[in-house]
């Protein structure tokens, strides 16, 4: 653990040391941002685009142009406004005054923090900027800059970030305490003092103020996002509050929620703390907790892709990982070992559906290994039927923990509208205590007698555009979990790779 002997130990005291510290750049970035304010030919937007690869030159350029203003005009909220307000030739003077280092000689937890801060800037644009699209440049920048507070600690005393995540994620330890006993003082009052002095765009200083000032605006809509699986009647009690639901529509929480999600999943992303923060997002989005947690992962995956440095964790890599698995596992407190055999077989059945180029000899092998993958991660009852190619028909391809009547199972989805409907597009209907009654009657007697319970998944899956396989599981008619239906998407998303690889085998 790192002496605090000589650290400052109070709001005012952080805030001019930190305030004085100059963020480093890697020569590659500064060369790359200093030949592009040097062209002519681009477009602000173009400079401001190629800046936001060095988060560090980005909150340079916002801080100062935030900074010239005279407290007499709204902070700049985008980095194209800074750019418009400094002006090229003072935004190229200032990158000169920037510390450039070797990349291997910046600090690690700045790297890794600005790594975090590019991620849930991804989030943001794939969640939310979307469907707020002309306030699309405040989303992608105040996410983006969020955490930004954090950076000049990170790149000081870096020792410090390293200690509170080894102490607050790797062993559970409650992070107000760890914070006392590191800094001294809160580090999300921290961060509201460094946003507010800083001027940073005013949704960063919104999100930071919920966080200290005004917690139990969150706490409550926690509380309601908890009930995700009725959302009429998080809808009735949103209602009945007419100051939360006015906070929840606000544009700017999108920044907090991206930021909570990326910081979240950097631990674990089974975990309580991030399932919270996807729930939240969902009532936010009013989108289903699957559906949500797909699009997370796939905007996680395309982060990865742009964003991923060699010695930095990202958390798109732990998506291949067994679920239940935690990067800082080895940090917890200790713990008798214990060893899950059925998602160590999990893994390895999704591993040769996504191998490449395709393993299976034909269609059954594959069905076989999707049947068992489904097993191995909860699902106790399975059954997995082909369509033909007119759609007239669904046959039993592979069947787990029914009676073996079940693989001779034959469907006439012409009977049934909501066999119709999931073989005219992929899509998912989850049956609970809540929809039973409407939808039990709009299934095939035979198929509901093979699932007996209240809960029940039916899944479709598509190959070269057209719906050519059904599942249907459950774990024994139960409630079926957060975790197993996180599960149960993963590996749909890995059969899904499975068919279009297998597809493509002959190509």
């Amino acid at each position: 653990m790192p002496t605090t002997k000589n650290l400052p130990r109070s709001i005012d005291a952080w805030l001019k040391q930190l305030d004085e510290v100059r963020l480093p750049i890697a020569g590659h970035h500064h060369e790359a941002i200093r030949r592009v304010l040097l062209d002519s030919r681009r477009s602000l937007r173009d400079i401001a685009e190629r800046m936001q690869d060095s988060p560090a030159v980005a909150l340079a350029v916002l801080r100062e142009a935030n900074r010239n203003t005279g407290g007499l005009s709204e902070p700049a909220e985008s980095l194209e406004m800074a750019l418009n307000r400094l002006g090229l030739k003072r935004a190229e003077t200032l990158l000169g005054q920037m510390t450039v280092l070797d990349e291997a000689q910046i600090p690690l937890a700045l790297c890794q923090l600005q790594l975090i801060s590019l991620h849930a800037s991804q989030q943001a644009n794939g969640l939310f900027a979307g469907r707020l699209a002309r306030l699309w440049q405040e989303i992608h920048w105040g996410s983006l800059l969020f955490l930004a507070p954090l950076w000049p600690l990170a790149a000081s005393q870096p020792e410090l970030f390293e200690a509170w995540e080894r102490r607050v994620l790797g062993r559970g330890e409650p992070a107000g305490k760890v914070e006392r006993e590191l800094l001294g003082v809160s580090l999300n009052a921290l961060c509201l003092a460094l946003a507010r002095h800083w001027r940073l765009p005013e949704w960063i200083v919104q999100g930071y103020r919920l966080l200290v000032e005004d917690r139990r605006l969150l706490v409550k809509a926690l509380h309601i996002a908890r009930d995700n699986e009725h959302t009429l009647h998080q809808q009735q009690v949103l209602d009945e509050d007419s100051n939360l639901r006015r906070w929840l529509t606000q544009p700017g929480n999108s920044i907090l929620l991206a930021n909570g999600l990326a910081l979240s999943s950097h631990h674990n992303w089974s975990c309580q703390h991030h399932l919270r923060w996807q729930r939240l997002a969902g009532l936010y989005l009013q989108t289903e907790l699957p559906d949500l947690q797909q699009l997370i992962h796939q905007q996680a995956a395309l982060s990865a892709r742009q964003h991923a440095q060699p010695g930095l964790w990202h958390p798109a890599e732990a998506l291949l990982w067994p679920w239940e698995a935690c990067r800082l596992k080895d940090l917890q407190a200790p713990a008798a070992p214990k060893i899950n055999t059925q998602l160590d077989l999990w893994k390895q059945h999704c591993a040769q559906l996504l191998a490449q180029p395709s393993p299976f000899a034909n269609v059954l092998q594959l069905t076989d290994s999707a049947c068992q993958a489904l097993q191995a991660g909860g699902m106790q009852r399975v059954l997995v039927l082909l369509a033909d190619r007119t759609h007239s028909r669904l046959m039993a391809q592979q069947v787990a923990g029914l009676p073996d009547a079940a693989a001779q199972l034959r469907l006439d989805p012409t009977q049934s509208q909501v066999l119709r409907r999931l073989l005219a597009e992929p899509g998912q209907l989850r049956l609970s205590p809540a929809n039973l009654a409407q939808v039990s009657a709009l299934l095939p007697g035979s198929l509901k007698a093979l699932f007996n319970g209240e809960h029940l998944i039916l899944r479709s899956l598509a190959s070269n555009g057209r719906v050519v396989m059904l599942l249907v599981a459950d774990q024994g008619g139960g409630d079926i979990g957060a975790t197993p239906l996180q599960i149960f998407g993963k590996t749909v998303q890995c059969i899904e790779r499975a068919l279009a690889t297998f597809a493509r085998r002959g190509a």
